[in-house]
């Protein structure tokens, strides 16, 4: 009797073991896209009741901070990793990551080519990208009409200036402009950079000897500084991404120069106030066009520390597929859907109905030469980053001195 109950309970733990799922945990930023994949993980937990998917959502100077100490040192916390264009060919080129390999219905052709290459490292795919951007002008019709202005589709530096000060409310909690004042080289940097690079700047000459101290420094900084004190926020300096995306929506920035990835959320009347107004314009130019936007993607990597590559893959494939764009749309509408990855997500005529600003986004993203960013030649690649590894702590380091300024 006693062997045949060691017998069964034995049976039974077996049969538990088998049936438990994989765990894999997923370290991602904050923002909207980010977590509506959140809400939607139980379809795929459905579909796939062996795998759960645990979440660590974090800021995004904080998850890089994370990420890069992880998988410097082979820590291990996470399965996947949401990192970008800056990470993937320094980390993919240390050997940190695993290939993706998509599965039959993933169509990899289907991604913006200039995306897919800034996530790729020598020809493999080392982070599936989730969404992608630019950046560009966002601004407040509605005030611009009531002040008599009319915003080119190019504007220059002193068109935006022109505007900030016309529209400037704070008395009714309106300010002329908005920008990024937190401090890192993913956040401040990442927008300053780009002013840097229209003012004809550059972070390194051909002889790496640093530029900060140059004419184009001064002028574009000198211009950010005096432009966020007359019409910026309170505050400014420790406003980042999604601050900003709050401020923006609020209706309380009459302009607002960022990633094209937010269009979709101020578009969206369920989030935001100025869904009905809200219009767009090509990233401002001053003595160059030259680096004037973004060149960035969100993407999903595996780290080479995972024990799970296959639970991981097989989350990745879903997350960033064209069925994945459809299970969006359909549960919260296509103006919510991620862009800026897959060309067929502009060829719907759904988006196109709903998006008035999908085609210059596309524009923008596919015009961008992440190798001839800068009016004189620069030894570096990255539009609002230098992809050197040295970069992140050189332009945290500058960002909290410039944070500190404003």
């Amino acid at each position: 009797m006693k062997v045949r109950l060691i017998s069964a309970v034995a049976a039974t733990v077996l049969a538990t073991g088998a049936q438990a799922a994989t765990e894999i945990v997923v370290a991602t930023v904050n923002n909207r896209q980010m977590i509506e994949m959140q809400k939607l993980t139980p379809v795929f937990e459905k579909a796939n009741p062996d795998i759960k998917v645990k979440w660590v959502t974090l800021e995004e100077t904080v998850l890089r901070q994370r990420l890069t100490t992880d998988i410097a040192t082979g820590g291990g916390q996470f399965d996947i990793m949401t990192i970008g264009m800056y990470e993937v060919p320094l980390w993919g080129k240390k050997g940190w990551l695993k290939e993706i390999k998509t599965d039959a219905n993933y169509d990899i052709d289907d991604l913006l080519p200039g995306i897919r290459g800034g996530m790729s490292y020598e020809g493999k795919l080392y982070s599936a990208p989730f969404y992608g951007e630019s950046s560009f002008t966002m601004y407040r019709k509605d005030l611009a009409d009531k002040a008599g202005i009319t915003m080119p589709e190019q504007p220059t530096y002193k068109d935006v200036a022109n505007f900030a000060a016309k529209v400037n409310d704070p008395a009714n909690g309106i300010y002329g402009i908005c920008l990024r004042g937190k401090p890192s080289w993913g956040e401040n940097m990442a927008y300053l950079t780009t002013l840097v690079n229209v003012h004809g700047g550059q972070w390194f000459n051909m002889e790496w000897k640093p530029q900060v101290d140059t004419k184009p420094w001064h002028d574009a900084i000198g211009f950010y500084v005096d432009l966020m004190t007359k019409y910026g926020p309170k505050g400014a300096s420790a406003n980042g991404f999604n601050e900003n995306l709050n401020l923006m929506a609020g209706g309380k920035c009459g302009m607002w120069i960022d990633a094209t990835s937010a269009a979709g959320s101020l578009s969206d009347p369920k989030f935001s106030k100025i869904a009905d107004t809200v219009a767009f314009a090509k990233a401002p130019i001053a003595v160059t066009e030259k680096g004037k936007g973004y060149s960035w993607s969100w993407g999903l990597s595996i780290p080479k520390s995972t024990k799970k590559e296959a639970a991981a893959q097989k989350f990745i494939n879903w997350a960033t597929s064209k069925d994945y764009v459809k299970l969006v749309a359909d549960t919260d509408g296509w103006i919510t859907v991620p862009t800026g990855n897959r060309k067929s997500t502009y060829a719907y005529p759904e988006f196109q109905k709903v998006s008035r600003f999908g085609a210059m986004e596309l524009k923008a993203i596919e015009a961008v030469d992440v190798h001839d960013q800068t009016l004189p030649k620069s030894p570096y690649q990255g539009v609002q980053f230098a992809g050197i590894p040295e970069f992140q702590a050189i332009g945290t380091a500058v960002g909290q001195e410039i944070s500190a300024a404003l």
